[in-house]
This record gives C-alpha cells, structure tokens and sequence, in this order.
C-alpha cells in the first residue's frame, strides 16, 4: 500500500475479485454499481473537468466524482450543501434528538426486505412521534419531525435505526401558540416505545398479509401465516430500545448534529487504518466500554461483505420529513411557527464552519476569493490526451 492516507476505493479495487469470487452469488445490481463507482472515483477512468475561478483566471483539471452516495469521497459536498438550506430553516428553540432501534431478532427479515422494511421504519417512527406530541396531557401540539436512516453499527454490523431531529415543541392545534415542550422533558420514552413497537409489528404484520414480504433460505418457514404471527408475538413483549438525547439548545450544535449524520457512508476514508496481508484495519468507538476507541482488523473480503450490507435500494431516500417539517407545507408552517415566536428571520448560514462554506461555494485555492466554475468536460480518453502524464490506469471492470 501506499503511504498516502488509505481510502476505500483502495481496498475496493484490491479485494473486489476475491468478494465476488467468494459472495458474488449474493451481491446484487445496486451493489456491484457501488464497488464498480467507489473504485474509478476520482481517478482517470471517469474522465475529468476543467475549472476556472472568476477572479483569478486559475485554471486546473480536476478527475470526476462517481457521485455514488455510498462513497465517502462524494459525500461531504451533497452534506454541506444540505446543511446550508437546513441552517436557514431552523427554529430558534431547542432540539431534540431521538433515536429508534430495531429489535436484532427482525434484522433478518429487514435486511431481504429493505425498501419495504426501511418505508415502514419512517412510517413506524414519524407516526409515533406525531401522535404522541399530539396528545394534550403530554405536550398537545403539531410538531416537524426530521428522521435519518442509518444501517450500520461502529463494526460495519447490520443496524437498522433511525436519527429523528425534532423542535421541541411545536403548534396548537389551532396554529395560533407555540406550545414549548419542559426543559427537561420531551415527550416519555416509555410511551414512545411501547407505540413504536406496536405500529411497526402491526405493519410488518399487514405487508406479510398483503404479500410484501420476500422470505427466502432461513427464513421460508415464516412465509406460514401461523408461524410468521407465532415469531411476532413475543417481540410484543420485550422492550425494544429507544432513546431520547439531552436537547441541543444552539443552532451550531443543531448544525454539528446534523452534520455528523447526513449523508454519510457506512465508514469515512479517515477511520481506515491500515490494509495489508488481506486485512483492514479500522477506528471505531465501543459503546458497551463508554464508546472508547479502538482498532477492529477484519479479513479483507468480509470487510467488503459488511459494507455491502448498507447499500440502499436504487432511489430510496434516507433523509426524510414529517409534520411540520414536510416539503408540502414547511415553508408556510416555519413562517408562521417564527411569526410565534416573535423571530420573523432565519437563522444565519454563516453558522456553517468556514470549511463548509467553502465546500459549498467551491472557492478558489489560489485567491480565496473568486468561485471556481466548469467550464468544460473531457472523457476518459480526452483527458488522457489533455494530461498524457497522467498514471497509468486500467478502467475499472464492469462485473
């Protein structure tokens, strides 16, 4: 390997025969795209561009992003971008978080069925939520709610939860107070546990009916409508595990949060240790030790194999908003939730860090000042005879 930092393209080009050869059988379209995009990101095989700041006049060429969003390399510019329409929409109240975790006994069952099990865990979790702040002798009132989708444990383990943001408090049901949730109680984590539970059972319970649910290998003796109620049944009966954060009261930490878990990969390029001898090493944090770091080395292609775990279905959105917060009516709803508040102005986007800023402004390295722009397109083979210097580079395989 080289010493320069370790990415995972890296270790995709050096181990994707190896996974094939031994899990192709199980590796599907949507995630063969991602190991084929995450290897030729940013390389010469997806061609190139030409950039020319508006100031300055510096030009340089830069290599295509695969713009997978599996790939950690594409991510932090969708983010910042993301970020910044988000800072202009915050309340100027605080924030909680909330987070919702699925029983390991229904892993199984989500992971061959995702796009159907990942729409009922939204559903599951936004209705919760909405329903509960509802109640008058809890807080009685319309709340938004902003849920993020994550797969994945600190190992690259399957770990189907949702990261739910949501202001605390919200409107009446007349839209004309700003009810505030108690300083230091949301909404109960016992009666938002016991709903959640029950609607997302009951909803996997009417999909199994309806024929949604794919049950293959293992799982075939569920497709019996007996046996599929006789496995639901005592998952009504535990407690499943839900928890709600201490509130983020500033803006900046609302912001920090949200940068923390939008549009991220299973693992970041930076927690990659080391890849050598058909092993990769990596950072992570144990939550069962107080979330004290160490290194995790997993064989090559296993590492591979976990990581294929949180590719998401073709088009299926993982950032999603409810209540007063959804796209329908978040516009009208902000204005008139900033008008009770006696805030009629958005939050500042200067909240963003100097370095998200210029992610998103794509700011000039030379002068500092001026925008960079596209001004044109090469393939791969133009940009060879652009750049005839440029490494030698096999275009990635399309298996």
């Amino acid at each position: 390997m080289s010493h320069q930092r370790l990415e995972l393209a890296a270790v995709v080009r050096e181990h994707k025969k190896a996974l094939l050869e031994r899990w192709g059988y199980r590796v599907g379209a949507e995630q063969r795209q991602a190991l084929r995009d995450i290897g030729a990101c940013r390389t010469a095989a997806l061609g190139g561009h030409l950039e020319r700041c508006n100031s300055c006049a510096h030009r340089a060429i830069e290599f295509n992003s695969c713009r997978n969003r599996h790939c950690p390399k594409c991510q932090s510019a969708a983010r910042d971008r993301w970020l910044g329409a988000r800072a202009e929409e915050l309340l100027p109240v605080a924030y909680c978080h909330v987070i919702f975790t699925v029983v390991g006994q229904l892993h199984p069952v989500a992971l061959a069925n995702q796009r159907v099990f990942y729409q009922l865990l939204f559903r599951a979790a936004a209705e919760t939520l909405l329903e509960v702040a509802t109640n008058p002798r809890l807080l009685g009132a319309r709340i938004g709610v902003l849920a993020l989708l994550h797969t994945w444990n600190q190992t690259l383990g399957y770990h189907p939860h949702l990261h739910c943001l949501v202001p605390a408090g919200g409107l009446s049901s007349d839209g004309k107070r700003w009810i505030r949730s108690s300083k230091k109680f949301f909404l109960p984590v016992k009666v938002l546990r016991v709903k959640f539970r029950g609607k997302l059972l009951a909803f996997l319970q009417q999909a199994f009916e309806r024929g949604e649910l794919c049950l293959p290998g293992r799982l075939a003796e569920l497709a019996d409508p007996a046996r599929f109620a006789a496995f639901l049944a005592p998952l009504r009966r535990i407690d499943w595990v839900l928890c709600v954060k201490e509130p983020l009261r500033r803006p900046e930490h609302v912001l920090k949060y949200l940068a923390r878990y939008t549009y991220r990969s299973a693992i970041s390029n930076g927690r990659l240790v080391s890849a050598e001898n058909g092993r990769v090493q990596f950072r992570c944090r144990d939550s069962r030790q107080g979330n004290r770091r160490k290194v995790v080395a997993l064989d090559a292609v296993e590492f591979l194999r976990r990581f294929l775990l949180h590719v998401l279905p073709k088009g299926f959105v993982r950032i999603r908003s409810f209540g007063l917060l959804a796209h329908r009516n978040r516009s009208a709803a902000l204005t008139r939730c900033r008008r009770l508040l006696a805030d009629s102005s958005p939050l500042d986007p200067g909240l963003l860090s100097d370095e998200q800023q210029r992610a998103i402004e794509r700011r000039c390295p030379r002068c500092h000042s001026g925008l960079l722009r596209i001004v044109e397109w090469f393939s791969a083979a133009e940009l060879l005879v652009r750049q005839p210097d440029l490494p030698a580079f096999a275009p990635f395989d399309s298996s």
